[in-house]
This record gives C-alpha cells, structure tokens and sequence, in this order.
C-alpha cells in the first residue's frame, strides 16, 4: 500500500453500501414478483408502475450509499487529521471574511 492512499473502508460500510446499490438490481430481477397487470394505478398496469417506482427507490438507494460512504471517510479523515470539523464557528478565518465583508460594504 502506498503512503498517499488511504486504509480501506470497514468491512460493515462496504456491506451497508453494497447492499444499498444491489436492493434495487434484486429487485427488478425477480419477474414473478410484479409480472401481473393488477392492480393498476391511474390505469396503468402493476407491471410498469412497479418498475417506474423503483427509479426512484434506486435513486435513493443510491444516494444512500454515498451517503454512508462519504461519512465513513469524513470520520477516518477527522480521526487522522486530529481536528475536529464539526465546530467551525471559532476559527478566526471566519471572523476575519466577515470584518473583510464589513468593510468592502463600507
């Protein structure tokens, strides 16, 4: 392993992200599960609507997935680098933007 890349993920957000981004392929690939035309919604069969829902399922499954992803990293970053990211509000390039703010308002 080189030095610039960072340690894998634990084992348990691999699983929870896999398994976010397989739900939907699962799914969709058991046919006998909407494979009927009843019932219908706003007459369209069960079969087009069940596919067309799970755009947005997948969608969301997906988004879910970066989310758990993301806050994986997020929290092995802040563990190395030592600082606490949370806590913006007493850093003082903060407060030096706004008195530059003030002062280009003036």
């Amino acid at each position: 392993m080189t030095a610039d890349r960072p340690p894998p993920l634990p084992a348990g957000v691999r699983a929870a992200a896999g398994a976010l981004l397989g739900l939907p392929m699962l799914a969709l690939l058991i046919v006998p599960i909407y494979a009927k035309d009843e019932p219908t919604l706003w007459g369209f069969p069960f079969f087009y609507w069940w596919q067309f829902l799970w755009v947005f399922i997948a969608a969301a499954c997906t988004w879910a997935a970066y989310v758990v992803i993301d806050r994986a990293r997020r929290d092995r970053r802040d563990r190395t680098d030592g600082t606490d990211r949370t806590d913006l509000t007493n850093r003082t390039d903060r407060a030096d933007l706004t008195d530059d703010a003030e002062r280009g308002r003036r």
